[in-house]
């Protein structure tokens, strides 16, 4: 895969030193290990291996990857090896995407209390979901969620907000039918909306009441419970945003979103233009816009494009995909397998390589092929973090040894 002429991890070299120094004591450990681990990945700091073409002879060095969930260029390797848990999960119907967003002002007070609002907000969207799902007024069905965490709009800001994909259907609360939505509709986003504002707002409260939550800077009033309660107040009348887009044409087309959406990071290294004394240049997509107006450039100053990347970084241990209802980990083999019952489709067979042989659960191998010959790269040589790889045996082919 070929390198992008410009990536986050140049910026951080360029401006991050000089960054961190004018901003020591304001800066989180876990953003501090995100800096360092983006600066160094796939550079000789964190080892590596030599490789050599089992055809040609070609050799090359690789150096190790940070596997850092922050990192532009771990992530979308990382996509591709969650595919293949996916695949197997999905059903032969169509699927829905749904978006649950925080208004700006929750937004706020979110970003000083991330692992507490950020868990709300999948809970309180879930269990709409789930609810107005198993309301026989609408569906009357127990469906199956993937949510994803977003922070991010398209300028880096944050805008919390989760992404769901759902099937287009259930399992009929007595568990003996396979209930599929109307075409093109799954819920109303109205009830769900006022369901989702009126679940967010009870589990906050409850929060603020168990002292969860933690107040800094022009929001530091709100520590008291009539402030809060204040706040609040403007939030129950106002419309929250749910959002509910047309069904996706097959599973081919659920895996192509899961993979641009399960591991997105703030921003991807293919949005980004260029690297001057002007600042950092990158693709912004404006969502109030329409046609090509909808896709322009934006410039940000070096210090304050780090800024808004470090405004991304989660908590230790927070988990940002999560499963519900039939896909929820406990019972969803089971539950996956009773809908396929229902639904009288086939198991799916697992496939690696374009072949189902007993090991194709194994991971997929996504070193790039020989550059010369296009056959597989095998490694011959590891070496350990600032270590060099040894010369190679006398009379064996070193030609075009480099860094991937």
């Amino acid at each position: 895969m070929r390198r992008p002429s410009l990536e986050v991890a140049d910026i951080f070299h360029r401006h991050g030193a000089a960054w961190r120094a004018a901003h020591a004591g304001h800066l989180s450990l876990g953003q501090l290990k995100v800096m360092s681990a983006i600066e160094t990945c796939r550079t000789a700091a964190l080892g590596g291996h030599v490789e050599a073409c089992e055809d040609c002879g070609y050799r090359r060095v690789a150096f190790n990857s940070c596997r850092d969930r922050h990192c532009p260029k771990c992530q979308s390797a990382a996509a591709r090896e969650g595919l293949a848990a996916r695949q197997t999960d999905l059903l032969p119907i169509g699927y829905f995407h749904v978006v649950f967003t925080l208004p700006a002002e929750i937004a706020d007070i979110a970003y000083q209390n991330k692992a507490v609002i950020y868990d709300l907000l999948f809970r309180a969207a879930s269990e709409t979901m789930l609810t107005i799902a198993a309301d026989p007024r609408h569906l009357g069905a127990r469906i199956g969620i993937t949510a994803v965490l977003h922070s991010w709009g398209s300028a880096m800001t944050h805008h919390p907000h989760v992404h769901m994909i759902v099937p287009g259907g259930g399992i009929a609360l007595d568990g003996e039918r396979w209930l599929s939505c109307r075409p093109g509709f799954l819920l109303p986003v109205r009830v769900l909306s006022r369901l989702f504002r009126r679940l967010f707002l009870d589990k906050l409260t409850e929060a603020h009441a168990a002292s969860r939550l933690k107040f800094f800077g022009d929001h530091i009033g709100l520590s008291e419970r009539g402030a809060f309660a204040q706040f609040l107040a403007p939030l129950k009348k106002k419309n929250w945003f749910v959002y509910a887009k047309p069904p996706f044409a097959g599973p081919e087309a659920v895996l192509a979103y899961l993979s641009r959406y399960t591991h997105r990071v703030a921003i991807s290294n293919s949005r980004l233009i260029a690297l001057t004394e002007a600042g950092v240049t990158f693709r912004v997509k404006d969502y109030r816009r329409n046609g090509e107006e909808r896709y322009r450039t934006m410039t940000l100053d070096p210090g304050e494009f780090i800024r808004r990347f470090l405004l991304h970084v989660l908590p230790k241990g927070f988990h940002r995909i999560r499963h519900y209802g039939l896909l929820a980990s406990a019972h969803a083999k089971q539950d996956i397998a009773r809908a396929r019952e229902l639904l009288a489709a086939p198991q799916p067979k697992v496939e690696c390589g374009g072949s189902n042989s007993a090991d194709a659960a194994a991971p997929t191998d996504w070193r790039p092929p020989c550059p010369c010959c296009g056959g597989r790269m095998i490694i011959i040589e590891p070496f350990e973090r600032r270590g060099d790889a040894r010369a190679p045996p006398s009379g064996s082919s070193t030609r075009g040894a480099r860094a991937l």
